[in-house]
């Protein structure tokens, strides 16, 4: 693909802008994108086009949007190879990820919403002493502003988006300046699809610009974010004022904690899978394993002989099983913590500062990293404690079951955690004490829309899902009528 120039979607029209940003191409290091760099003229604009198209898009029926969600749903999927192989250009993954799950993840986020909110019941009571009937009733809020990351660019922002119009707002979308390539395509096929201008909307730039600018606009009552728990206090104190709807879905330090009973013919790859998949680079990926002591160095050896066989290379390449971290900063924030890890005591056994990457010419400049295997620190060292978000996960070993247990949790965060037994009774046991929003036992990341997804602590406030998706995008109204 040749050097693009992204415009800003509002109104359901491509608006340029006078001022850009580099995006680059994490495999090569080169830029590949120009992307606007917008602050609050874009966003009123967006606003005041979200804001006009809101009247006709609520009054529509839940079938009618219903059937223009899933037209959505069907040019994506039509468009599926080339939104695959830019979403590898831009975000450093594998296409082959791109292809099997991020791009197909987006259609099924809008199949699955075009239909999940066409199930529900209003609630109703009878009060026979006052001889009055209550129901409530749910209204479309107006104008949301989502505000998307760069780990998993469409498929996390059609998770908002598909919601948001589903319920009947309207919305301001902020994708991450790191990967806004996909958005702007996927703007291109909403047109296609035939959804009403104004409806959704696409202001390119950075956080403290126009990010600020959407999260304190008057007119945007409600913010969806993921992203960083720092970026998401600063969210906190700017949308106070307005006191706006808030669904922030933030950071993880997740753990896997791994019984001695454990199946690890199937532990290992899916743990391997869990540390490293899309670079590390997944706020769900697990960083610490946590592992009784009886099988602790059988555990290390096979985890490091099955490391060992991951392919770092160039995401294009059908053999690569990793692709480039997502910027040369990145890079350098999560090779930053290798050097932690070694001036805290510990021992690098694979990976960052120990083997040699060997690289395509094409992709020497690129922002490449081994995965890195990290024995030996204290549970508060910095590897231990803060999240990473890169290919370097850290192995423990445990006595007791409590022991595990509050050790998984003595963390600030509280996104997932997974365990691995076959004792069932235990897997409920420590599934009830862990600290984290879901629980996985003898699995990652298996995903029901159905269920809520969201974490506690520092890594989020309110959940998503099918029901939670429609409680986050709608109000809801108690109507009492008096009868007699």
């Amino acid at each position: 693909m040749a050097e693009i120039v992204i415009e800003n979607y509002i109104g359901g029209e491509f608006i340029a802008c006078d001022t850009h940003l580099d995006s680059f191409d994490p495999s090569t290091g080169t830029v590949w994108a120009r992307i606007p760099d917008s602050g609050k003229n874009e966003v009123d604009l967006a606003v005041t086009a979200a804001k006009n198209a809101f009247p006709s898009w609520s009054s529509k029926t839940a079938n009618d949007r219903s059937t223009i969600l899933n037209k959505i749903a069907d040019v994506i999927e039509a468009n599926l190879e080339e939104l695959a192989q830019a979403e590898s250009k831009d975000q450093g993954k594998p296409v082959s990820l791109a292809r099997k799950v991020d791009i197909p993840r987006a259609v099924h986020n809008f199949r699955f919403f075009a239909t999940a909110f066409l199930h529900t019941a209003n609630r109703s009571t009878l009060l026979e002493q006052a001889g009055a009937v209550n129901y409530t009733t749910r209204s479309p809020i107006g104008v949301a502003g989502l505000i998307s990351p760069w780990n998993l660019p469409l498929y996390l922002l059609t998770f908002k988006v598909a919601p948001c119009i589903a319920a009947g707002n309207t919305c301001v979308c902020k994708p991450s300046e790191f990967t806004s390539v996909t958005s702007w395509m996927f703007a291109k096929l909403l047109n296609e699809a035939g959804l009403p201008p104004g409806v959704v909307n696409f202001v390119y730039g950075t956080g403290p610009k126009a990010g600020d600018a959407i999260v304190r606009h008057p007119d945007i009552p409600i913010i969806s974010f993921t992203g960083g728990t720092v970026t998401a206090q600063k969210i906190i104190e700017a949308s106070a004022p307005n006191c706006k709807k808030l669904s922030l879905e933030l950071g993880g330090k997740n753990p896997a904690i791994v019984f001695s009973d454990a199946d690890l013919d199937k532990c290992i790859n899916r743990a391997i899978h869990s540390a490293f998949a899309n670079q590390g680079e997944i706020c769900l990926c697990t960083s610490r394993i946590y592992v009784q002591d009886a099988i602790y160095n059988t555990f290390i050896t096979r985890f490091v002989e099955a490391t060992k066989k991951i392919i770092v290379g160039n995401p294009k390449d059908s053999s690569t099983n990793m692709g480039a971290l997502v910027s040369k900063e990145h890079l350098a924030k999560v090779k930053g913590y290798v050097r932690s890890a070694k001036e805290d005591g510990g021992k690098i056994l694979i990976g960052d500062s120990v083997d040699e990457l060997t690289l395509p010419k094409e992709n020497e400049k690129g922002y490449f990293m081994l995965p890195t295997i990290i024995t030996g620190l204290d549970d508060q060292s910095r590897c231990m404690q803060e999240e990473i978000f890169g290919p370097i996960v850290c192995i423990q070993s445990f006595t007791t079951e409590q022991e595990a247990i509050d050790r998984a949790n003595g963390v600030k965060y509280g996104l997932c955690a997974s365990v691995w037994t076959t004792d069932i009774g235990k897997t409920h046991r420590v599934a009830h004490k862990l600290q984290v929003g879901t629980v996985w036992s003898n699995c990652w990341l298996v995903r029901d829309l159905r269920m809520p997804f969201g974490g506690v602590k520092s890594s989020g406030i309110g959940r998503e899902g099918a029901e939670e998706s429609l409680d986050f995008y709608t109000e809801q109204k108690t109507i009492c009528i008096q009868h007699s």
